[in-house]
Formats: structure tokens, sequence, C-alpha cells
């Protein structure tokens, strides 16, 4: 079983507007309300691909109850903690090519919650063969709560995809994820200095000492592919243009299928590319969290990946 984690779970409204106008009504017919939050968003996405998969972290409210209705219809198994505050509504405006989003902070979890999900997400970690956390975490957990969650997880492979302090803290602490998942610019700030695409200069910004102990590193790099250190060895993933209609979420799909691909065994390279199929799949639907699997194999076969 494949166990995700979203601790900030959101409704998520797609509002596209041919024009937004400030200081005066706008009106929508085409609203789109899903239960959002990184990590079912991998959710959705490992279901497709019809794994074993069940959806956990903190939802309440009347917001909390509409999540759990949404993955009720879509037959997706979940076990969340119930806690006193509102899950969020998080607001994106498509607009002229362009894309405001209005995101709501979320509920402040208190510290008997926060005890009582650590409980609670260690009877589920037994369970499973694979953890994947995904997103921010919520006001009033420490940041180190993933770390705290990771020592708990006796010895699974967790598949991390979070960034800032939450981040810093997991490599300082003596837990470590099985991948990390940043972007270039998140690699950057966790080195303090600029990172390019170059790849003598990513093989030196993935061998740097605070990744000791981390079996998989992937850099996702929009367009360019992606960049990624498995032990010892490097490899640059070249992906095939595309048309991009919705971007959002395909970090996310990436996650999934790197997540769904080391629980199956996969090789290095297979790991690699059915990662970047979902996360391009993803990026040429406007559904965010959905993924068209007739394309995959004819995308699958165009990605290269090259040990450098």
């Amino acid at each position: 079983m494949i166990l995700t984690i979203t601790m900030n779970p959101s409704i998520d409204i797609s509002y596209p507007l041919a024009e937004f106008k400030l200081d005066t009504v706008n009106r929508v017919r085409n609203v789109r309300k899903t239960a959002g939050g990184k990590g079912l968003n991998v959710t959705r996405i490992l279901k497709q691909l019809d794994a074993d998969v069940v959806a956990s972290g903190l939802i309440g409210g009347f917001l909390g109850e509409e999540i759990k209705k949404d993955l009720d219809q879509t037959k997706i198994a979940h076990d969340f903690l119930p806690i006193s505050g509102e899950t969020r509504n998080c607001i994106a405006v498509l607009h002229e090519g362009q894309q405001t989003e209005i995101l709501e902070s979320g509920p402040v979890i208190t510290k008997e919650e926060a005890a009582a999900f650590l409980e609670h997400f260690e009877q589920l970690a037994k369970r499973a063969s694979i953890i994947s956390f995904s997103g921010s975490l919520p006001e009033g957990l420490s940041v180190d709560f993933y770390s705290q969650m990771l020592q708990r997880c006796e010895g699974k492979p967790v598949v991390l995809d979070c960034s800032g302090e939450a981040l810093k803290e997991v490599l300082t602490g003596d837990a470590k994820p099985h991948l990390i998942k940043p972007n270039t610019e998140e690699l950057a700030g966790l080195l303090e200095k600029p990172i390019s695409t170059n790849a003598v200069e990513l093989k030196a910004a993935l061998s740097d000492s605070i990744f000791d102990g981390i079996e998989w590193i992937v850099v996702s790099m929009g367009g360019e592919g992606a960049f990624a250190k498995h032990f010892d060895k490097f490899y640059r993933v070249m992906i095939p243009k595309i048309a991009v209609v919705n971007p959002v979420g395909s970090g996310d799909a990436t996650v999934a299928g790197l997540t769904d691909a080391i629980e199956k065994g996969f090789s290095d390279e297979a790991i690699l590319k059915q990662g970047n199929v979902l996360g391009m799949l993803n990026a040429q639907e406007a559904t965010t969290g959905y993924v068209e699997l007739a394309n995959y194999q004819t995308l699958f076969d165009q990605i290269k990946v090259e040990e450098v």
C-alpha cells in the first residue's frame, strides 16, 4: 500500500475568465472545485495508475467533509485525522494567459492535534510499503514536524516533496527520506548560491554533504527535463517539447510516478522516465491531477535518460 500525506489540504477553486476586472463584478460560469493540496494531487494520479493508495493528513470543518466526499466519489481510500479548525480554500483566477492565486493559510493546529496525528500516522505507516509527504505544514506545527514523522516510519521509504525550512530541518535530521524532489530554485535556496542547469555544476551541488544519507535526489527543471542522483550515479533526463495546457500539479504527478515506480522496483531509467512522463501528461490537461494514460507510452519512448 502507498500512503500519501497532505498536512494542509484545500478545496481548489478555479475561476476561468476571459478578462479579470479589478474593483468590479466578475461573473464566472465554468467553475471547477476539487479536493486539493499537493498530496491529494499525488493520490489522484496514483489512483489512475491502479495503485493501492490511502490518503491521510489533517482535515476539519465543512470543507474537510467536502474533501472526503470528493475522494469517496472517485473511490479513493482515505484515513484523515479530524481537527477543530476549518480546512482552507485555494482560489486560482485564470485570465488573459495568466494565473492569479488567492491562497488561504489554513487552520492552526493545536499541540494535542499534532500529537494525535503522530500516533495516527505511526499506525498507518506500519501498513505502507512506501510513503509520500507533499506540501506545506499548516500553522501550529513545528518546522521539524516532517522530521518527527520520518522517525516513525520504521525504515519505510519516504518520497518527500517540500521546501524551505521544513526541508532544511529534514536534511539536518537523523531520519532521512528515500527521495527528495527540489527544483533548481529550491536547490539554490538550500545551498545558498545560484545553480544553473549545467551538468558539472549540478553534480557538484548534489554531492554537497547536506544531502548525505539520501538515496535519490531528483531536480526538476521544467521544459529542460530533470537531473538526478541515485547513490553515486548521476542522470540527465531529456524530455520532448509538448503543448502545455495547465502546468499546475505537474510536479505532483511526477512525484506520483516516481513513488509508484520505486514501489514496483523499476530500474533507475524507468523510475525517471515514469516520473517525467506523468508530469508531462498532467501539463497537457486542463484538470490538475489528471493524466491521459493512452498517451503514456508515446511520451515514455521519447524521453532520454543519460548517465553523466
